[in-house]
Formats: C-alpha cells, sequence, structure tokens
C-alpha cells in the first residue's frame, strides 16, 4: 500500500510514496547499528554544534517548511510556522542544557567515590503522529541524538513529505547520516522493529490501542518505552478568576490546531457562579472564529486531518446529542470539500455522554457546571486520561487544592496547558506513561549507570 500525502482542505492528492522493502529497512538498521558505535563517542560540544546548525536551518526555513505541513496534515500556516520555530528553540535549548544534565552525578556512599553515569542506550524507535508533525519528532530526536542514541522515525502515513523533510534537516546540519533516519514503512512494520535486537527502546505518541500494542510488544521483549497518549485535559474556572482572561484562553486551549490536542483543553467545568457568564462570553467567541483556507492568515480553524477524524467527531457530537446533550453553537460539518467542521460547544451534557468519556480531537468543547471545588475535581478526575490540567483561580487555597487533588502529569495555573522544554512533559492513568523534555526526558532513554570506587 502506498503512502500518500493528501491535502485535507481539498483532497487533493499531493503525492505517493513506496513504503520502504525489508531489505531496504535492514539496510537502514545496519547502518543506524554502525553509526552507533562512533556516534556514541562523539563529544556535547560537537552535538550542540550540529543542534544549532538545525536550529539554523529550521528558522531559515520556517514558511516553506509550514506550509509543507499545513498542505499535510491541516494546520493553519501561522500555527505552522510557529511549531517550526519552538522546534529551533528546543535545539538550542538542548544545546546548552545536554551537558549539565548528564554529567556525572555524585553520591555519597561507603566507597571512597562514587558517581552516577548516564549513558547513551543505542538505536531508538520513535513512532510519532500527525497532528504535529515536526514538535513531537523533534521533542524526542533532540534530547535522544544529545544524548549520544540515535533514532529511527516511523512517523504517522499521512505526513510523509514532514517525515523526510527533518531527516534531511538533521543531516544538512551536520549529524550522522545513519544518526537519525525516517523509515516510510507502516504500521505493520512496527512489532518486527521492536524485535530486532538492534533497537533497543521505542517511544510513542498517538492512540491509546497504538500505545498498548507498543508496549506489549516492548515488553514481550524487555524493552523500554516511553508512551504519550490521548487527553480529556479539564479546563477549571472559579469565581475568583480573571473571567476574561480565562474565556480568551479557553477559545484558544480548545480549537489550537484545529482542535487535535492530546492537551488541548476538551472539558470545561466552571462554578456555578460565573457559569453563565463565562458561557455567554464563550459562545460568542466561538461564532466569531473563521474557518476556512488554513494557508490565509485570517483563518483560526482549519480542515481536520483526515475523513476518518471527521466521521468520527460528527458521530460522538450527534451520539451526545441523542443522550440529550444541548449544542450551543456549531454541530454540523462544513463545506462540500474538504474535513471541515464548525467550532462547537456542548452543554447540559447528561451523565454517561461520550464527553465523560471519550476524547474529542477536534474542535467541539463540552461544558459542565459545579457547586463546589471538591465536585469540580471530581469530575476532572472521572476520566481514564490523566494527561494535563488547567485551573483558573485567584483564591490560594483553592489552589493548593488543585494542585494537589487533580490527577494529571501536569497543572497548570491561570494558563494553557502546553509543553515546555525546560519542563518534563507526559501523563498518568490511560494517558501513558515516562516523560519527555527537561532533565527528565533526557534521561529516560539512558543506562543510569552506578559507579563505585572503594
Amino acid at each position: 500500500m502506498a503512502i500518500a500525502s493528501v491535502n485535507p482542505a481539498t483532497g487533493e492528492l499531493l503525492k505517493t510514496f513506496t513504503p520502504l522493502t525489508d531489505q531496504e529497512i535492514e539496510h537502514k538498521l545496519a547502518l543506524a547499528d554502525r553509526t552507533f558505535a562512533t556516534y556514541r563517542h562523539t563529544s556535547f560540544s560537537d552535538r550542540a554544534q550540529w543542534m544549532h546548525q538545525a536550529a539554523d536551518i529550521l528558522e531559515a526555513k520556517k514558511t516553506e517548511l509550514g506550509i509543507v505541513m499545513t498542505l499535510e496534515m491541516g494546520k493553519t500556516l501561522k500555527s505552522a510556522i510557529s511549531e517550526i520555530e519552538k522546534c529551533a528553540h528546543l535545539c538550542r535549548y538542548y544545546a546548552e542544557s545536554a551537558p549539565q544534565y548528564l554529567a556525572d552525578t555524585p553520591a555519597q556512599t561507603d566507597a571512597s567515590r562514587t558517581m552516577i553515569r548516564y549513558q547513551p542506550l543505542g538505536i531508538i524507535l520513535a513512532v510519532m503522529p500527525w497532528n504535529f508533525p515536526f514538535w513531537q519528532v523533534f521533542r524526542f530526536a533532540v534530547p535522544a541524538l544529545m544524548a549520544g542514541n540515535v533514532g529511527l522515525l516511523k512517523h504517522a502515513s499521512n505526513v510523509p513529505q514532514c517525515a523526510l523533510a527533518i531527516a534531511e534537516i538533521f543531516h544538512a546540519a551536520g549529524i550522522p547520516e545513519g544518526a537519525f533516519q525516517t523509515l516510510l514503512v507502516g504500521a505493520d512494520k512496527v512489532a518486527g522493529l521492536v524485535a530486532d535486537h538492534r533497537i533497543k527502546a521505542a517511544t510513542l505518541t498517538g492512540s491509546e490501542p497504538a500505545g498498548q500494542s507498543l508496549a506489549a510488544i516492548a515488553g514481550h521483549h524487555l524493552k523500554k518505552v516511553v508512551l504519550e497518549l490521548g487527553g480529556s485535559d479539564p479546563f477549571i474556572v472559579f469565581k475568583s478568576a480573571d473571567l476574561e482572561l480565562a474565556v480568551n484562553t479557553a477559545v484558544t486551549a480548545r480549537v489550537m490546531n484545529n482542535g487535535q490536542t492530546c492537551i488541548a483543553a476538551k472539558r470545561f467545568i466552571i462554578e456555578e457562579a460565573i457559569a453563565e457568564q463565562f458561557i455567554n462570553k464563550f459562545v460568542e467567541k466561538f461564532k466569531a472564529l473563521k474557518v476556512g483556507d488554513p494557508l490565509q492568515p485570517e483563518t483560526d480553524v482549519g480542515p481536520l486531518a483526515t475523513p476518518q477524524i471527521l466521521n468520527e467527531l460528527d458521530s460522538q457530537v450527534k451520539a451526545s446529542v441523542d443522550l440529550g446533550a444541548k449544542i450551543l453553537v456549531g454541530g454540523y460539518r462544513l463545506k462540500d470539500k474538504g474535513n471541515f467542521y464548525a467550532p462547537t460547544i456542548l452543554a447540559d451534557i447528561p451523565q454517561g455522554a461520550p464527553p465523560y468519556y471519550q476524547e474529542f480531537f477536534g474542535p467541539v468543547a463540552s461544558i459542565f457546571r459545579v457547586k463546589s471545588l471538591a465536585e469540580a475535581i471530581a469530575l476532572a478526575n472521572s476520566t481514564d486520561f490523566g494527561l494535563g490540567a488547567s485551573f483558573w483561580s485567584n483564591d490560594e487555597q483553592e489552589i493548593e487544592q488543585a494542585i494537589e487533588q487533580i490527577e494529571a502529569g501536569a497543572v497548570f495555573v491561570n494558563g494553557m496547558v502546553k509543553s515546555d522544554p525546560r519542563v518534563p512533559f507526559g501523563g498518568i492513568k490511560r494517558s501513558g506513561f515516562g516523560r519527555e523534555l527537561g532533565c527528565e526526558g533526557i534521561r529516560e532513554f539512558v543506562n543510569i549507570k552506578t559507579i563505585w570506587i572503594k
């Protein structure tokens, strides 16, 4: 089956690619294995120089690369360019921070000298999603490469041009060709790759079923994995919050990337005392959102990435309405061509309806009213997901209670949940395990070796 690049705004087939043969896969595996033997001994200064050069290339080509991204998966061009800029920042951050994060750590024991050393593992397989086709890859690749590992990328099959462009950027930056390679293969090749003795660990960002599958295969072969899976993040607003700022942020947090973000705010849990005010402002701003061609600067919301995602989102909304939920705005497909869905707000959602237990991967917000903080936290924690949470209040006691009791990998107070190179990122429960970014992220794929000298 060919790997295809299809414009989600028009349905136009842009380009097709022939998947790698088994022989070609073996060639790339062997190259990665040979490269690791020497790459692991490169200096931090060399790796840092390559990362700075990669950042320079990203910044110089940000519009060109942004257009590729927009045409393949539909995000607005302005957000695609911002994504490229964020990748450049990531390269520079780890170029500066990796030596410190991976320096020998002294420890006090009964030995005359004890230290903890961080050494690379080898080939790391990355199975990456289409929704942030550059950022998701870079946030794996940059720390892995700075740690002395080498990477193999199996990207989502609907963003092959992004996948190839990333490999070209690293190669042009001076990183040895075998240190980072793109594998244009289908999902059916992942199990065999994970089983290969030369691959030492794997990381996946994607759906819960994909994560379960990879974890099961890796577990069978006793290989480490890091998983960043789905989310149904709560956005909790209480009466002491700056309401105008909360509403403005709520809109961005729901429709950013056309609503296709694991850490997007999806369930808006509002204190009863301010619910009407919040909802009225929220609906007004949703009605003002411009849906259309993602290449145009005035567009706020572009198409969903695939027809399958559009169909699933539409089914979820219809199922919610059939059970009694009320549509405040939107709730329907748009345009004859392309995968467009109107920005939608659901309210009066009955217990057991899809917003309570499913992730909505598109521009659909679900509103819930609560009378107390305890009720809000219980509702926030009621899903199987635990990726991020946004809490809005200026009451210190409420803030501390929310931070302590919300079950998530990150809690952002009076701000939107986002990934930041300076701090670890990841979830709990069925949102995955392990961490990316920060000091914790770069240490996920290293041998943490204890050195004890008498």
